[in-house]
């Protein structure tokens, strides 16, 4: 019963990172490009020291090492997944061209993966999947 507890809480905590990272990503629509660098420097930053998570290194990743990484992490969950690949896609969307491929791929990644464990279908997931992979083709061709 402690176990379950404390994943369950684990679990919670997870996800109130990550909407409070989403918050603070989409609070500020007018940045300049240094002011979203920094935000960006800032939630890289909150991944790591609250979530020990490391997007560097998770950008790096081929598929098969990407899906083992996300898994190491206790706590996370359909619903937590689906938020870092909403920061993900928020990161791409507003990242220089040669970053926008690495962290829309990621995200693309994430959605899909929640796609096919996920037992219901969503449209919002759908919609950003089909977003995602417009953008992905502009930039490859």
């Amino acid at each position: 019963m402690e176990q379950k507890d404390y994943l369950l809480r684990e679990i919670e905590k997870i996800g109130i990172v990550l909407r409070a990272i989403l918050n603070k990503l989409r609070g500020n629509k007018n940045s300049t490009t240094i002011q979203l660098q920094k935000q960006f420097e800032e939630v890289k930053e909150m991944l790591s020291s609250q979530l020990e998570f490391n997007l560097t290194e998770y950008l790096s990743l081929n598929e098969a090492d990407s899906k083992e990484y996300i898994s190491q992490f206790k706590g996370i969950n359909l619903e937590n997944l689906e938020l870092l690949a909403n920061i993900l896609t928020v990161f791409g969307m507003n990242a220089t061209p040669i970053d926008r491929k690495a962290y829309l791929e990621k995200a693309l990644l994430l959605f899909e993966h929640c796609n096919h464990t996920d037992k219901t279908f969503s449209f919002e997931r759908q919609n950003n999947i089909e977003t995602i992979k417009r953008v992905l083709e502009s930039i490859s061709g």
